[in-house]
């Protein structure tokens, strides 16, 4: 059992029990950031004796890429589309890019979603996992809240994690959560089970009323409990937090986060940088393009020594914020480097689109060649059904890219003019995402 979550833990176990006996089950798990969201899906995960596991994460930074939650779903099961209806497994590939056609109907996506769920579970119980999903696309998000609200005896759970602020659901434009499904509020850690939680990571003793301060000012916030206190003083200890009346918690974990990165050494620092601009956590990526830039494979060891990192199978960070404080801590030529050494080792017959996005977020100024690409990849994002994700293709920072220079016979003018109607149309959707992004970075 998790400290201080046996109600939370009894409901995931029940999910689980009832999979097991042939049910289906979906869960929205919902609370602020750093309460325990993901620890809590470390549970149900842990204790899923003999089902397939599937689990995902939302990125910020695909929210425009329709599709992109579900590919990371759905590709690998791709050895059992063939098992779905024609026009089903149609709609299902051309969705998720891996055919070709016109752009899918969302309805017949769903449904080949929901047979692909089902089918997978016939050899074992399913369980499928979403992490963030607050930043999932809206079309993503669309299939899988209707997957989950056809449940019914597929022996499938679906457990969405997603982010609220101050008891309201909040961060992600209206379309892109998790709706009409069973839900369990995680709320602070009781203040008996906070205490214990600091303790265990203060070294020494520390007087009774500052730790009772201490706990009631985080609000029995884990995160906040556990990271607060690092690189803090006895005499800042002494005076409290503060949070009444200071920067939000989520800021002061992300502060908090990039004082422990501060303290890392500098090709470290580049290292984390170049995992934070790449949200696919494809180890091999990561590692050319740090050979790129001349980072030695030796600067991951204290990133993941310092609980920062894990490099497995995908390339995770502790937590969301300490990707949003590497990447927006650090100069923008930094970035912009970070984004060019991307886009050089990225396929761009595998992979146009992120190497688009990558070459567009790490060009100087107006550039042909990117420009074409970026047009490239709204083309293929509006075949695919979703505008929102083609206008962001030329939406800032990227339009800057695609702007015409000076000479009135560059092509150049010729994407930002055919993507015009684009923009257009997804212009409500791309100002929401953008939104979203400036509350998070703020």
């Amino acid at each position: 059992m998790l400290r201080g979550r046996g109600r939370e833990c009894e409901r995931l176990d029940g999910l689980l029990d009832a999979v097991r006996g042939g049910e289906s089950r979906a869960l929205v798990v919902r609370g602020e950031a750093g309460v325990g969201k993901t620890a809590l899906l470390d549970y149900v995960v842990g204790r899923a004796r003999g089902f397939r596991v599937s689990r995902i994460t939302g990125v910020q930074s695909e929210m425009e890429l329709a599709f992109a939650g579900l590919h990371q779903l759905c590709a690998p099961m791709s050895d059992r589309f063939d098992r779905l209806p024609g026009a089903q497994q149609e709609a299902l590939r051309a969705a998720l890019g891996l055919g070709s056609g016109n752009a899918p109907d969302a309805f017949r996506v769903a449904l080949a979603t929901l047979g692909l769920l089902a089918e997978v579970a016939r050899e074992r119980p399913l369980l499928c996992v979403v992490d963030d999903a607050q930043w999932l696309d809206r079309a993503s998000m669309q299939v899988l809240a209707f997957t989950a609200r056809r449940l019914m005896a597929e022996s499938v759970a679906i457990v969405f994690a997603s982010r609220v602020t101050h008891g309201v659901p909040g961060g992600a434009p209206a379309g892109t959560e998790p709706t009409g499904l069973p839900e369990l509020l995680v709320g602070g850690l009781p203040d008996e089970d906070a205490r214990e939680l600091l303790r265990s990571v203060l070294p020494g003793r520390w007087d009774a009323q500052v730790l009772d301060r201490i706990v009631a000012e985080a609000r029995g916030n884990p995160l906040a409990l556990v990271e607060l206190p690092r690189g803090c003083t006895p005499a800042e200890f002494a005076g409290g937090f503060g949070l009444p009346g200071g920067p939000a918690l989520t800021g002061r974990i992300r502060e908090s986060y990039q004082r422990r990165v501060a303290h890392l050494p500098l090709e470290t620092r580049r290292f984390l940088l170049v995992a934070a601009a790449e949200p696919s956590g494809e180890p091999v990526l990561l590692w050319r393009a740090a050979e790129r830039l001349r980072i030695g494979i030796e600067a991951a060891a204290p990133a993941v020594s310092a609980g920062l990192l894990d490099i497995g199978e995908l390339v995770r960070f502790a937590h969301p914020l300490v990707r949003s404080g590497v990447y927006w801590s650090a100069s923008p030529e930094s970035r912009r480097g970070t984004h060019r050494a991307l886009a050089a080792v990225t396929d761009p017959q595998a992979d146009p689109d992120r190497r688009a996005w990558h070459a567009a977020h790490g060009a100087l100024g107006p550039d042909e060649a990117v420009a074409l690409e970026l047009e490239g990849s709204a083309g293929r994002a509006r075949a695919r059904g979703g505008l929102a994700a083609a206008a962001a293709f030329m939406a800032p920072p990227l339009r800057r890219v695609a702007a015409p220079p000076a000479s009135p016979a560059r092509r150049t003018r010729a994407p930002a003019r055919r993507l015009r109607p684009v923009r257009r149309h997804g212009h409500a959707r791309v100002r929401a995402a953008g939104g979203a992004r400036a509350a998070e970075h703020r």
